[in-house]
This record gives structure tokens, C-alpha cells and sequence, in this order.
């Protein structure tokens, strides 16, 4: 990503933003293993590797041949898309023209939509020699700060400065898997939830940890304890008990009988008096992950 950033910085604005029709799926194996043939001399490998291409994949109890693509997510995959693409990688490399590229996920950065064009249509003879397809729905050539890469995509700072951020599409997903984790309605305990949120919003943190965004990452942290508060008033469900549960919590007789008198209004009142009592340093004692430190 810093890859990425630096040739947006010295002036290629638009991306010839590649994806590739069902890559994983699609790969042709004939073509790969003649790849690796000539980078593999050892026979017993080579005849290992294309067992694992063969293999079977299981639909719905039945085990169904496969005759193309490599097992998508699998430890392999990565590697043999690497050595499939090199051929793109070492043409483009000749050109002279500034890419990235992880796996399938290739982005050529140039200084005008003209020579983006040009780019995309020399990739789509390149890909259809290796009996791949462009999805033209989602390449493009556009301006970098419009496309995202990997999860993150550009912003400009002051002066000018490419900064990197979390893209929209991520952000969203992001906060849909929260969503579920902090249902009000799965009858799990505040701990059970946070330990489901240690074990996701770390590594959440470390991937986007380029972004240069801190107001984002806080906001993130105040929505997440807003939704553990909703949490804790639809556990506590009754008046009464949420009058005595924040009492025990420290509350003022006014702020425990405000928040007790709209009981059921959790997403209301996890907004307004709750969160007096129910602060950032409570969630931190209970080990909720903080986005921005």
C-alpha cells in the first residue's frame, strides 16, 4: 500500500484498476502447470501440486470434479496465482509502466485516462493468454482517489499529501460484522460479546493500521460502545432493574431515574445520560478493544 501511495504522490493520478472474472475459480490448470514446469524439476511436486488442483470440491454432501480454478483462500492459492501472473508482471515490468499487485488484485498507476486506456486494453490481450477474463463491471480506469485497493483506498491531505484510508466497502462490511457480534437479541452476556470483539477488532486494527484517519477510528470506538450500552439496558430490561444496575455502577439518583423512566428506549438513552456511567474507562476494564489509542 505504501507502493501504491508513493506513485499516486509523484503525479500517476489515474489507476487502471484490473479484476479478474472469478480468478481463483477460473485458472486454467494445463497453463499453470506448464508454468511451474519450467520452475519445478522435481516430477514428484509437480504431480503433488496437480493432485491439489484436481481435487474434488464438496457441494452439498457430493464430492463434484473439478476441471479448472485453485481452492479459493487455500494456503497455495496466493503462491500459484503469483507464478501464473508473473508473465503480466514481467511485461508490464518491460514497459516501463509503475503496478501493484497481490494475488489477482493488480493496479497500474499512470499520468493521464488516455495511457490508462491504452493499459487496460494491452491487460485484457495479456489476461486472455492465460485464458483469464477482465470483469469489465469492475475495472476501470479512473482516478485513484475513486478506486480502492486491498480494503483501503486515497485521500489528499493538506498539502496536497496521498494519504491512505479504509475504503467505504470495507468500512461497511466492518461495521455489519460488529452489528452482529453486539445483537441485542442473541441472549449473550456483555462478556461473551467483548470477547467475540477481542477476538475480531484486533486484527481488524493491525490490517488498517496504514490508514491515516484517527477521527475515523474514534468515531468507530464511540459507535461500539453505544452499542454495548443499547446492550446493557436490553439485558436489564426493567425500569427498576436499570435504576438499581446503575446505582451499583456509580449513578446519581437523578441520571439512574432519568435512564430508568424510558427503559425500553435503549438506542435513545445509551446516547444521552448513559454514557456518564457507563464511560470509555468501564469498557476498557472489561477489555474492549480501543481502534484509536
Amino acid at each position: 500500500m505504501t507502493a501504491a501511495r508513493r506513485l499516486v504522490q509523484e503525479g500517476r493520478r489515474f489507476v487502471v484498476d484490473v479484476d479478474l472474472e472469478q480468478f481463483f475459480d477460473r485458472v486454467n490448470h494445463d497453463v499453470l502447470m506448464g508454468k511451474l514446469a519450467k520452475r519445478i524439476r522435481d516430477r514428484r511436486v509437480l504431480r503433488l501440486i496437480r493432485r491439489y488442483l484436481d481435487a474434488g470440491v464438496m457441494v452439498n454432501g457430493v464430492v463434484v470434479e473439478r476441471q479448472e480454478g485453485t481452492p479459493q483462500g487455500g494456503p497455495l492459492s496466493p503462491l500459484l496465482a503469483n507464478v501464473l501472473l508473473d508473465e503480466v508482471d514481467k511485461e508490464l515490468e518491460r514497459r516501463g509502466h509503475a503496478f501493484v499487485r497481490y494475488a489477482d488484485d493488480a493496479n497500474v498507476y499512470v499520468r493521464s485516462r488516455r495511457a490508462g486506456k491504452r493499459v487496460m486494453e494491452h491487460l485484457r490481450r495479456l489476461f486472455a493468454r492465460l485464458h483469464l477474463r477482465v470483469n469489465e463491471e469492475k475495472s476501470a480506469v479512473d482516478l485513484a482517489t475513486h478506486r480502492k485497493i486491498l480494503g483501503y483506498s486515497f485521500w489528499i491531505g493538506p498539502g496536497r499529501t496521498v494519504k491512505l484510508r479504509v475504503a467505504g466497502k470495507a468500512l461497511t462490511a466492518m461495521k455489519d460484522r460488529v452489528r452482529r457480534l453486539t445483537g441485542r437479541s442473541r441472549g449473550r452476556s456483555i462478556n461473551q460479546i467483548i470477547w467475540d470483539l477481542q477476538e475480531y477488532l484486533p486484527g481488524w486494527k493491525r490490517y488498517f493500521s496504514l490508514a491515516e484517519t484517527p477521527g475515523v477510528f474514534t468515531a468507530l470506538d464511540q459507535w461500539i460502545r453505544h452499542r454495548l450500552r443499547a446492550v446493557h439496558l436490553k439485558h436489564w430490561r426493567r425500569g427498576r432493574t436499570v435504576f438499581r444496575e446503575l446505582r451499583a455502577r456509580g449513578a446519581s439518583i437523578l441520571v439512574a431515574a432519568a435512564v430508568a423512566a424510558h427503559a425500553r428506549r435503549w438506542w435513545r438513552n445509551a446516547r444521552l445520560h448513559l454514557n456518564t456511567v457507563l464511560t470509555t474507562r468501564y469498557f476498557d476494564g472489561l477489555g474492549l478493544p480501543r481502534l484509536q489509542p
